[in-house]
């Protein structure tokens, strides 16, 4: 069975320290670098809620790893509380030395989120849930919508299984050797199950870094499933 083969806290952790170098080697054809795929995705989160008429105080970056979104969310949410989540210690401890007063960093023993009913506006995770057995997903979902408050925004990235850049880019990475892609539908599908609504899609980056001067254009591309990236939202409405 796929959720057999999930990595565990203990090879995350083997990862911790030479998680940016071995990023970079992985995505070098794309052109672009880590930290212009962890800006990204912020800036499409705070460009979501700023379509919704939202703003965020209370962030939970949901396996967040050693810290790499923190500079983007402190860029475009600089008056929130951040709280990275993971469950990896040895990763927790690189981005609490390298971020220090930035964000909150807690660990995670995979199944229950450390915080009250209605803590957080929103929670995001940045290409972590394919590192998750299947058969986690809706559980962990229910716990997102335990946790955010009414009105609070899900948003989760993934990589596209549709695009066959983006599996060679995850067959051939060391710290995905155990990941499983999602495909969207069955995201939105489990969004739905765990309680969320107003459900969203879209993919994402079609242009290459050499062609960066036409990225305007994606806005168009939206509803087109060969990007490499997509992401899905929903909304908890119901307390």
């Amino acid at each position: 069975m796929l959720d057999s083969t999930a990595m565990t806290p203990a090879e995350f952790d083997q990862f911790a320290d030479a998680y940016r170098t071995l990023h970079h080697q992985n995505i070098r054809f794309s052109g672009e670098s880590p930290e212009f795929f962890a800006e990204y995705k912020v800036k499409d989160a705070w460009e979501l809620l700023w379509k919704q008429g939202k703003s965020a105080t209370w962030i939970l970056d949901f396996g967040a790893g050693i810290g790499t979104s923190v500079a983007p969310f402190r860029k475009y949410f600089p008056r929130a509380s951040l709280t990275c989540l993971d469950v990896s210690e040895k990763s927790l401890a690189v981005g609490r030395a390298r971020y220090p007063d930035l964000a909150e960093f807690r660990a995670f023993d995979g199944k229950r989120i450390p915080f009250p009913e209605n803590t957080f506006d929103l929670i995001f995770a940045a290409g972590v849930f394919h590192h998750i057995p299947h058969g986690e997903h809706l559980d962990l979902l229910r716990e997102w919508r335990r946790v955010l408050r009414p009105g609070g925004t899900a948003l989760l990235f993934e990589h596209n299984p549709f695009n066959p850049i983006t599996r060679h880019a995850v067959n051939t990475c060391p710290f995905d050797d155990n990941a499983h892609l999602i495909y969207p539908s069955e995201l939105r599908r489990r969004l739905r199950e765990a309680g969320f609504e107003q459900i969203g899609l879209r993919y994402r980056l079609f242009v290459p870094g050499f062609l960066r001067f036409l990225r305007p254009l994606e806005r168009w591309l939206s509803a087109c499933p060969l990007g490499a990236q997509y992401f899905v939202h929903g909304v908890k409405i119901a307390p």
